[in-house]
């Protein structure tokens, strides 16, 4: 995983922390922030193992009583160990492993953020979050319009703040940093949709950037 990817997924970490007072914060607090930002993704990171081993021991646990109550079994002497039994790939069980699979890419996504983060020696990772921070600090105001000129019919106000945080993150990227290729910013606010927010949160981001990129003259 890239420097920058890692980049973006702590600033959504981070903007999720701001509050009203954004402008106030010095360099340092939000640098503060940033290491939280670390210790929340290797939190979860350590939640998702845990629920994903939860999930394991539930399948192991089904498996067995499937086997017990097996005919094969039941038509067994009581003192008898059970036999191994054939056992059909249910849809359930589908649904159950994919769910430990998805569990398991993102405990594994998020420790590589943090341990990026950490050994990162050039501090590439801390530093593009914190540019990121900085520029939605002095730009908040026309950020925001940008994102209420585009999302018609919608209140920014009443937008999910996941929401309006990737593309906060986007914007500043694409109007105010412009060192990164507008695809890769584009592509990876819609991994973040996906990885955070609702199901129709994807469709809606790639809209408004896509006007953006568009009334922009973008390239």
């Amino acid at each position: 995983m890239q420097a920058r990817r890692a980049a973006r997924e702590l600033a959504f970490i981070l903007f999720s922390q701001f509050d009203k007072k954004i402008t106030s914060y010095s360099k340092d607090t939000l640098e503060d922030i940033v290491l939280k930002s670390v210790r929340v993704l290797s939190d979860n990171a350590s939640d998702e193992l845990k629920t994903s081993v939860n999930s394991l021991m539930v399948i192991r646990e089904d498996i067995k009583m499937y086997e017990a109550n097996h005919e094969t079994n039941l038509n067994r002497p009581i003192e008898a160990d059970n036999v191994p039994v054939a056992i059909p790939m249910t849809s359930e069980m589908i649904e159950k492993i994919d769910m430990m699979i998805d569990v398991g890419e993102k405990a594994l996504a998020a420790l590589e953020i943090a341990e990026i983060s950490v050994l990162d020696s050039k501090n590439e990772v801390n530093d593009y979050v914190v540019d990121i921070a900085e520029i939605f600090q002095k730009n908040h105001k026309e950020i925001d319009d940008i994102i209420q000129k585009y999302a018609k019919n919608w209140n920014i106000s009443r937008l999910v703040k996941m929401d309006k945080d990737i593309l906060r993150i986007a914007i500043c990227e694409l109007l105010y940093i412009k060192d990164a290729p507008m695809k890769v910013v584009v592509d990876e606010a819609l991994e973040l949709a996906k990885k955070y927010s609702t199901d129709d949160s994807s469709s809606f981001i790639n809209g408004i950037l896509a006007k953006i990129i568009i009334d922009y003259g973008l390239k």
